[in-house]
């Protein structure tokens, strides 16, 4: 072991014992003493470098100390580690003596108790527990994201595509849409879809209206739409549907490996939906008609609502509002894509007499997503976060119980910390969900 190791592991172990010096010192161990430990360590450090630089008892070719770039950089990650420490401490310290003087307890049991708010179309009661009171609300926060999501994508591709459209009039409308709603705050675009739904459609009070012989029902309230009620082999049916999705996605497959090998025209999307609705239609058959159609109905005072699906006015605007203001800023992300698709391929289609739908089939856009989708994963995040907006307008997600929760004198750090870590979780799962499949269509190298 020549001499500068040995130099280096009398520093480390130097070091070391400084930091346990200072923390048998101070009697406790915490992050101010930590930090406290730290912050000694680096002073000592440097100190005894310089000692050693000026007494010329260090002879290896290190440069001085305040000269030492590692030396340096060193002592200054570990002044901001302790600093940090010592800071974060500091807050801590504060809010545990704000907590002991109110007599706010810390602890997690309030979520056993009664949380004392109520939630509209939903079987929640006041004596329900607050835990249950917020599952039910992150419930709504992600019926938002899973329906949302995809709509949002689905009117961003569209637009984008429009505002490179060859029609003058089509181009326009796009790009009307896109500068209006783009550069305008999402809050703003959901409260006008709640004022359009609230002036546009007649009070419950008042009647409502019911195209199509009372299928389906819009008041300002609430929509309703027929839905499908289970009859006594329904749970078996269930069973036949999965039996019918799985023949679908292996006739998909199938057709896909016949066209590669024999070159014969897939038409996968309708042998797959044959194979659906043919095995769904025997089983139906076998179980004597397993589930019937249930057609919403409104009671007499015009807000009472059984048989089918109903959705609330708030959600339909939180829905309407996020979609159209995500949409606008996925419309740009697919243009800008689809622009940076080499021209040469889009040449090579029109060589080939590919018609426009053909084109962006199976030329533009599958090379454009490659391109889009890291960007769009981060709009994807926005709308997730973007949803606790729905407190404005009165629709119960998970910010809006837990506000509703601080009314009813619940402990305001433990339900934050419950928020955030709700959020945290939806964004990590969208993030995840959505590396794999940006990892999925990202070309293999050699």
């Amino acid at each position: 072991m020549n001499r500068r190791t040995l130099i280096s592991w009398g520093q480390t172990l130097g070091l070391a014992a400084v930091v346990v010096t200072v923390i048998a010192v101070r009697g406790t161990f915490n992050i101010a003493t930590l930090g406290l430990a730290l912050l000694v360590a680096a002073v000592v450090f440097v100190v005894v470098r310089a000692a050693l630089d000026l007494s010329g008892r260090d002879r290896t070719d290190r440069p001085p100390a305040f000269r030492d770039v590692k030396v340096l950089a060193l002592g200054a990650q570990v002044f901001a580690v302790a600093a940090l420490h010592t800071f974060l401490a500091f807050l801590w310290q504060n809010f545990r003596d704000r907590t002991d003087d109110i007599g706010l307890d810390l602890g997690f049991d309030f979520l056993d108790q009664p949380g004392g708010i109520t939630i509209a179309d939903n079987p929640l009661s006041a004596n329900d527990q607050v835990r249950e009171a917020i599952q039910a609300g992150l419930e709504n926060t992600v019926r938002i994201i899973i329906l949302g999501i995809p709509l949002a994508l689905v009117v961003g591709t569209l637009v984008g595509i429009a505002r490179l459209s060859s029609n003058w009039l089509l181009q326009k409308i796009a790009t009307l849409y896109v500068e209006i709603f783009r550069n305008i705050p999402v809050l703003v675009v959901i409260l006008i879809a709640w004022s359009v739904y609230l002036n546009a459609l007649p009070s419950s009070f008042e009647g409502s209206r019911k195209p199509l012989g009372e299928w389906f029902i819009f008041n300002n309230s609430r929509f309703a739409f027929p839905s499908i009620k289970g009859l006594d082999n329904f749970d078996a049916y269930r069973v036949v549907i999965l039996v019918a999705i799985v023949a679908a996605i292996a006739v998909w497959i199938w057709r896909t490996r016949l066209f590669n090998e024999t070159g014969t025209p897939h038409r996968r999307s309708l042998w797959s939906v044959g194979a659906f609705l043919a095995i769904g239609a025997v089983g139906y058959v076998a179980l004597g008609g397993p589930f019937e159609l249930s057609k919403p109905v409104v009671g007499d005072a015009g807000r009472v609502y059984t048989d089918g699906v109903r959705m609330q006015m708030p959600f339909a605007a939180i829905f309407t509002g996020l979609v159209v203001y995500t949409g606008t800023h996925i419309s740009e992300i697919v243009r800008g894509s689809i622009l940076a698709v080499h021209k040469g391929q889009d040449e090579a289609a029109n060589a080939l007499a590919l018609s426009g739908i053909q084109r962006y089939r199976f030329v533009i856009l599958p090379q454009a997503l490659r391109i889009a989708f890291p960007p769009l994963i981060n709009q994807f995040l926005n709308f997730s976060k973007n949803s606790s907006l729905a407190v404005a307008i009165g629709f119960a997600e998970v910010t809006a119980v837990v506000n509703n929760l601080f009314g009813q004198s619940q402990p305001a750090p433990q339900l934050i910390l419950i928020l955030m870590l709700c959020y945290l979780a939806i964004s990590l799962i969208l993030s995840l969900i959505g590396n794999l499949v940006n990892r999925r269509l990202q070309l293999v190298g050699r």
